[in-house]
């Protein structure tokens, strides 16, 4: 068992740092394989409360023409207007609503989630995984997590019926956060 986590000492406001920063997906192919992908820009900022969690925020924006599946057919089709229609609704973006601790280094982030215009309340639940001072001298800050949509929810309904019953492409779709953050004072 760790020790107990003093979160007072993470007071203060952080940005994401992109080159350690994955926030992906994974979607069901064919109903048989994943697919995974990543968003490769965004930015994002996060003011830490460690006095009191629940008065922490979270911003972020993601480009969506960034999407990435390692295909490039697969993601010119995921950017057109069947998926992200990323020409209209070029962002994707989170904005905390509310933040509740649920256990020694483990939170809640409930906010509202808006793609493709669209806007729904999600709860991504987040891990600690440590503070450390890096080799420049900043202080990173860790935090892990994921969560379910259900895609159609934010008007992303495109689809193909597979002869064999089923369809081309799941319609739920688990985000997956992997932040890596700085403090900025």
């Amino acid at each position: 068992m760790t020790a107990s986590v003093d979160y007072t000492q993470l007071t203060g406001t952080y940005t994401i740092d992109p080159s350690h920063t994955r926030i992906g997906f994974v979607a069901r192919h064919a109903m048989v394989t994943k697919v995974r992908g990543a968003f490769n820009e965004f930015d994002g900022t996060a003011r830490i409360d460690g006095d009191n969690p629940a008065d922490s925020s979270v911003e972020l924006v993601i480009k969506a023409a960034s999407i990435d599946t390692r295909n490039a057919d697969r993601d010119g089709h995921l950017r057109s207007n069947d998926f992200l229609a990323m020409d209209e609704y070029p962002e994707i973006t989170f904005r905390s609503t509310g933040i509740a601790s649920t256990g020694e280094g483990s939170f809640d982030v409930t906010g509202d989630l808006t793609i493709k215009g669209v806007t729904r309340q999600v709860t991504i639940p987040l891990t600690f995984e440590g503070q450390a001072l890096d080799p420049f001298g900043n202080v990173r800050v860790g935090f892990e997590g994921s969560t379910t949509i259900n895609r159609k929810d934010f008007g992303v309904t495109w689809n193909a019926a597979l002869e064999t019953g089923g369809v081309l492409v799941s319609d739920k779709v688990v985000l997956e956060f992997e932040i890596s953050a700085i403090k900025q004072d």
